[in-house]
């Protein structure tokens, strides 16, 4: 069985933004990531008051599961880990409020489209086999010119 690094190594975000643990799962088309919901996991900041973390969460972990097979394909070919952009989402699909304290969040991205720098992926979000969340998300991975135009000194819209 494949052996993977904790879903932090393959991203380019720093704690606390990094919300995924484990990753289970990384090929062509797949990637499977999990996270517990407890006060003394990565999730412990976004809880709220019941200890339980807000439904709309599911999209931002889905987003970081497509981030590790990103990253987890950059490592392989030697090609930076680059922050990465949520262009949108389709079909999403929340079937609950939250995800109660001790719920092992499962997450399932699966790619549909990838083009140079676009691609799109179907994701799931699962607790005991049951899928909570769900959705088709787009991303889009600007260069390092793109970035600079976005977030550097020349920000786009500045002179």
């Amino acid at each position: 069985m494949m052996q993977y690094q904790l879903a932090t190594d393959y991203l380019p975000h720093e704690t606390p933004m990094v919300m995924l643990q484990d990753v289970h799962l990384v090929d062509n088309e797949n990637c499977i990531c999990s996270v517990q919901v407890s006060t003394e996991s990565v999730l412990a900041p976004f809880l709220n008051k019941q200890s339980a973390l807000p439904n709309y969460y599911a999209i931002e972990l889905m987003a970081q599961t497509i981030g590790v097979w990103n990253g987890y394909h950059g490592l392989k070919t030697n090609h930076k880990t680059q922050l990465g952009m949520l262009l949108g989402g389709r079909a999403i699909k929340l079937t609950v409020s939250e995800f109660p304290l001790g719920s092992l969040l499962i997450i399932h991205a699966k790619l549909i489209l990838h083009d140079n720098k676009l691609a799109s992926f179907e994701c799931e979000l699962k607790v005991d086999d049951i899928c909570l969340a769900s959705g088709r998300l787009n991303v889009y991975e600007p260069d390092e010119s793109e970035m600079a135009m976005l977030f550097g000194e020349h920000r786009l819209g500045e002179k």
